[in-house]
């Protein structure tokens, strides 16, 4: 079914790093839930009335909730998909975030909601009539609920997107609060225990749970996560992967959206090859991850002396050697300027933001390795602090 909606619905659907193509499966999903949930929601209310059951009821507003959320979710990616414009030059990706933001605080909403509604019910317990009719709505609710989380599930991966991901994680809550009523409905017919009020409790509990973990998976995003080390991985490799490169450093990724992502790097290359050239390479490589990976990469030319054998020396020296006080530790941009008394060795050492030591501690410690090797050196070192982290 999935595939079949996919297929008829979203033109190039393969062309996922395309915002047409993200907008449209939002869209899509977005519509495909809307549907379902209203229908549910309609079953499940007139069910829960004549049965006189507040879990059933609650389950059904839970529903109407739903398409609530896939309206906002509808909205965002809509509004998402507006072009940059002079004010918002980077585009309107984040609306997709703030999507996401406002779904999870209406899952922990209906969670509040749920549970309030349960507690009265324990407190004031009135009878629940059981039918087969109660069951078979029930029944199909959760297998519905089943092939919606799957559905959002796998169009969330496709399109990397949170707001399909969170709406997947709702329904999956919707199967299990279903679940529970149908249950406890089942076992309270046999048993003539009241158990509405507690199980609707227990499902509330949950569903707030999941709704905190929701809110604060969509928050990270919009604070400025860091990268994927996957992504990280990606481009550091690609563009080593280019010959005459000789090292990248300073790699930072800013995040205006799903697919809307821009990265910058320095690139180191040898100082003696023709500067045209090595501009030549860079620019190809910018333009290799705008075809390839929709990536906006800004790349910063480092040149790098390669034909002075002590300064190579010196320069993978004392990179393993800054290994000893951190093995994540690595330099960069090194050069020295010998004079009669003493030589300046001046680097950069990039720092992982997490690491103990502060910056003049760092220093400090990096500068007696070197002095210890080199004793006619003074280090002159600038601290970087690395934004993101590869995989170990």
């Amino acid at each position: 079914m999935t595939e079949w909606i996919v297929r008829t619905f979203v033109p190039r659907a393969d062309e996922v790093t395309d915002p047409a193509v993200r907008t449209r499966y939002g869209l899509v999903a977005s519509i495909t839930c809307i549907v379902c949930n209203v229908v549910l929601c309609a079953a499940k209310g007139a069910v829960g009335l004549l049965a006189g059951s507040v879990s059933i009821v609650a389950d059904a507003v839970n529903n109407l909730s739903d398409a609530a959320s896939n309206i906002v979710s509808l909205l965002g990616f809509k509004l998402a998909s507006r072009p940059a414009d002079a004010n918002h030059p980077y585009g309107h990706g984040r609306f997709e975030y703030l999507a996401g933001l406002v779904v999870a605080a209406l899952v922990l909403a209906i969670g509040l909601n749920l549970t309030w509604s349960s507690i009265q019910k324990i407190l004031a317990p009135e009878p629940v009539e059981f039918s087969a009719a109660l069951v078979v709505v029930l029944v199909l609710s959760i297998l519905v609920k089943l092939w919606m989380s799957a559905f959002n599930r796998s169009l969330g991966r496709r399109i990397s997107s949170d707001t399909l991901q969170a709406t997947s994680i709702d329904s999956r809550n919707d199967v299990i609060a279903t679940t529970a009523v149908l249950l406890c409905t089942i076992f309270s017919s046999l048993t003539h225990l009241d158990l509405d009020g507690w199980a609707g409790t227990a499902v509330g509990a949950f569903i707030i749970w999941s709704g905190v973990g929701l809110v604060h998976d969509t928050v990270s995003p919009l604070l400025g996560q860091a990268p994927s080390p996957e992504l990280v991985d990606h481009i550091r490799s690609k563009i080593m992967s280019y010959p005459g490169v000789l090292g990248t450093h300073d790699l930072m990724v800013h995040d205006y959206g799903p697919g809307r992502q821009f990265a910058s790097a320095h690139v180191e290359m040898a100082a003696e090859a023709d500067p045209m050239e090595s501009h030549d390479l860079i620019d190809n490589i910018e333009q290799d991850f705008k075809e390839k990976d929709g990536l906006i990469v800004t790349l910063h030319y480092d040149p790098i002396v390669t034909d002075d054998p002590k300064v190579n020396d010196m320069r993978n020296w004392i990179n393993q050697a800054v290994k000893q006080i951190d093995e994540r530790l690595t330099i960069h941009d090194l050069r020295t300027v010998p004079g009669p008394t003493h030589t300046n060795v001046i680097f950069d050492c990039v720092r992982p933001h997490d690491l103990a030591m502060g910056n003049d501690e760092l220093r400090r410690r990096v500068s007696e390795l070197v002095c210890e090797r080199y004793p006619r050196c003074i280090c002159k070192i600038t601290i970087d602090e690395s934004y993101v982290s590869s995989k170990q």
